[in-house]
């Protein structure tokens, strides 16, 4: 039901991320899916909508920056008049370029098990400092979400010929 009205705007439809996606001159404008207990809506820059229903919500307050998604639990509650009002709002937004850039987050400081390998080895140090930011962000995080000390160990065990070699932590899931 949903995705015919959105259909009725005149947006482009593909598939992204295993679903469909409406877009507008290849931007991401919005989609629609169900759920265990919801069905929704969700708006790509959502965050530009002026809401007048006051019906979007952000989905991980702290996490998601621009999408919007406006939740349903019955067929009764779709209203097909607004949805338009707000697919045809979010297409305006994106003919006047309204994009969430992202910010730039602060590096993190370099955990003390991470930083006692960098000062025994000074290839390992080396090699650290030649990567980029981002990549030594995800060694960063990988190290201090572990709970434990033997996981933390572990973890700077398998990371250290990784670092060496000029890898990312996650570099094989990229193109």
């Amino acid at each position: 039901m949903l995705r015919t009205i959105i259909i009725k705007s005149g947006l482009e439809t593909s598939v992204k991320w295993g679903a469909e996606v409406f877009t507008f001159q290849n931007k991401n404008v919005v989609s629609c899916g169900g759920f265990k207990n919801h069905f929704c809506l969700w708006f790509y820059n959502g965050v530009f909508l002026s809401d007048p229903y006051k019906v979007l919500i952000n989905a991980q307050e702290g996490k998601t920056k621009a999408l919007r998604q406006w939740r349903f639990t019955s067929k009764t509650e779709i209203d097909e008049t607004k949805i338009l009002e707000y697919v045809h709002e979010a297409i305006m937004n994106e003919e006047k370029g309204k994009v969430w850039k992202p910010q730039k987050s602060e590096l993190l400081p370099v955990p003390e098990l991470l930083q006692a390998a960098l000062n025994d080895n000074k290839k390992l140090y080396t090699a650290f400092n030649n990567l980029t930011p981002y990549k030594q962000k995800e060694y960063i995080e990988y190290l201090i979400t572990a709970k434990q000390e033997a996981t933390r160990l572990n973890r700077l065990e398998k990371i250290k010929p990784m670092i060496l070699v000029g890898k990312g932590l996650n570099d094989k899931y990229r193109k």
